[in-house]
């Protein structure tokens, strides 16, 4: 039997919580640390729209990002069963389309995807009118898309609230909330609530709270306005070609969608501007205009930690191992991240080695 460990995670935010499943899924104590509240409202994971999409990533990412993307589309299956939260995981793909004044826009992407990924093409379908409108009817108006049916989404809010559930409950994890924590390279947590707690191991998992430890970090911003709209009726998450911006829409039960801009380089998470709710619920308009009768629900914005690279870093350095840099990928990444990260102390796990720095971060 493998010898039973106890691990400190700073930072319980999307890959916080994924890393503590993997670790107790293998009868490893996990103790949590974070300063927010259990339910993460503050955390990145609870803005993102939860997309799966390594395909359509890669347009703009390095092709790693496309393997560590399709290896947590194969983890995310167990993750939700583990939860019980099943319907939260949708793997039906996902649409990309142009109005015709942006097709030169959606032939590019294809162009950049197809030589970043060159299995896109024996994966990636185009689709006429007829063809789009039998995948997804709501989507008549438009005459030319791109079916990619590898992706998919997670619904981000079931997830975290169902993961604070069974962590909540599992008797080999306790969740500390504290107003701060200092994960040590000696494998101990530093707090101002309690003397210096120490652990087999400890897992640095901050995102842009590690900041002051990791000077090439800055936040990226994401900005999302939730809605209802009971006269729109798709199926599978959509991203809108757009010369400035890609604007995606997700759907979710109960007729609700997910409206968001899939990068914008500002370290600020103050409220929602008036341009950017323009822009983004003018393109939803456009894409049906079910979408004028919408009622919106909810805006949020939030940063998401990126390096310079735009590709996540994992920095082992004693008894801390240190995992940062998701930029907008969190869903889409985590998975595989986590599984990397345990590598170590999980015999069946093999670490992807292109991922794992020992240089000093700062």
């Amino acid at each position: 039997m493998a010898e039973r460990r106890h691990f400190g995670i700073v930072g319980a935010g999307l890959l916080g919580r994924i890393l503590a499943m993997t670790l107790i899924g293998h009868g490893h104590r996990v103790t949590l640390f974070d300063r927010d509240a259990s339910f993460g409202d503050q955390s990145a994971g609870m803005t993102a729209a939860g997309m799966l999409a390594p395909f359509a990533e890669v347009e703009t990412a390095e092709s790693d990002i496309l393997t560590l993307g399709l290896r947590s589309m194969a983890l995310w299956p167990e993750l939700v069963r583990t939860l019980g939260i099943e319907t939260a995981l949708q793997q039906q793909g996902s649409v990309l389309t142009a109005h015709p004044a942006d097709q030169n826009e959606l032939a590019l992407f294809m162009q950049r995807l197809k030589s970043r990924a060159p299995e896109a093409s024996q994966t990636v379908q185009p689709l006429e009118s007829a063809q789009l409108q039998q995948l997804e009817p709501d989507l008549s108006a438009f005459h030319q898309a791109w079916y990619l049916p590898q992706e998919g989404q997670v619904d981000s809010r079931r997830f975290m609230a169902a993961s604070e559930r069974f962590l909540h409950q599992h008797p080999l994890v306790d969740w500390q909330i504290t107003s701060s924590a200092d994960p040590t390279r000696e494998g101990t947590v530093r707090t101002e609530e309690a003397s210096p707690q120490g652990f087999d191991h400890v897992f640095d998992c901050r995102g842009l709270g590690a900041a002051p430890d990791w000077q090439s970090l800055r936040g990226v911003r994401g900005e999302v306005i939730r809605i209802q709209a009971p006269e729109v009726r798709l199926q599978r998450p959509v991203r809108l070609m757009h010369p400035r911006y890609r604007i995606y829409v997700v759907p979710r039960p109960h007729n609700e969608y997910v409206i968001g801009a899939t990068e914008i380089e500002a370290n600020d998470d103050s409220p929602l501007s008036v341009r950017s709710a323009l822009e983004l619920l003018s393109a939803a308009y456009s894409l049906h205009p079910g979408f004028g009768e919408a009622r919106i629900l909810e805006t949020r914005t939030a940063c998401r930690p990126a390096l310079p690279d735009n590709k996540p870093s994992m920095v082992q350095e004693g008894k801390r191992t240190r995992i940062n840099g998701l930029y907008r990928h969190g869903y889409l990444l985590a998975p595989a991240l986590a599984q990397d990260a345990a590598a170590c102390f999980v015999p069946a796990f093999v670490a992807d080695d292109n991922l794992t720095k020992t240089e000093d971060p700062a």
